[in-house]
């Protein structure tokens, strides 16, 4: 994965209490063998209706929101079942970083692995921060994860506690296999002496 460390472009509010991952990627999704794909089935019994249409009243789908990076949501963001594909659907519709007040486990472990940043603020400083986007023109916001603060669209600076392993695993873009070849010259002298005695 991409090493991640500061993240700026326009956010995406998505203003609801306990997403579940079944709502960010449904069921009928689930077939595909690719991690890559998933984006365009993000949300997608919220984003269009049973004629394939895109729903106005949807909040994604409003252009003030096209091409953001930031996701701003609501508390317990990725409850319910443990399907890695949500993180997956997330970031290939264009999501690096979401905000919350707080995240479903599972979820935040899933997002950790494939490089997407997961930022927990306090739930006032979250709706304070949803009420400073432009919902007509839209708006920007930096998520420094080097310094871990977040520069809200009208220009507070907010700091954000993160766990450390995971920090430095999105800094220097480690998934699994790159943070165990970090000990490879370790494991190949231990395979060596193995099969030497």
């Amino acid at each position: 994965m991409n090493p991640i460390s500061r993240v700026e472009g326009r956010v995406a509010v998505l203003d609801r209490p306990d997403v579940d991952t079944d709502q960010i990627i449904p069921k009928q999704f689930l077939k595909r063998i690719e991690r890559t794909g998933y984006g365009q089935f993000a949300f997608f019994d919220w984003r269009f209706d049973e004629d394939g249409n895109e729903r106005a009243g949807f909040e994604l789908n409003q252009p003030q929101f096209e091409g953001a990076r930031i996701l701003l949501a609501g508390r317990n963001f990725g409850c319910g079942s443990s399907r890695e594909h949500a993180a997956w659907a997330l970031q290939d519709f264009g999501y690096d970083v979401v905000i919350a007040p707080s995240f479903g486990d599972i979820f935040r472990s899933n997002a950790g692995k494939i490089g997407m940043v997961l930022v927990e603020l306090p739930d006032e400083q979250v709706k304070a921060m949803m009420e400073s986007v432009d919902l007509d023109r839209g708006s920007d916001a930096v998520v420094d994860l080097e310094a871990q603060t977040v520069t809200t669209p009208d220009g507070k600076v907010l700091s954000f506690a993160f766990d450390e392993s995971t920090r430095y695993r999105l800094l220097n873009g480690l998934d699994d296999i790159g943070l165990t070849l970090q000990h490879e010259d370790a494991i190949a002298a231990y395979e060596a002496a193995a099969a030497s005695s």
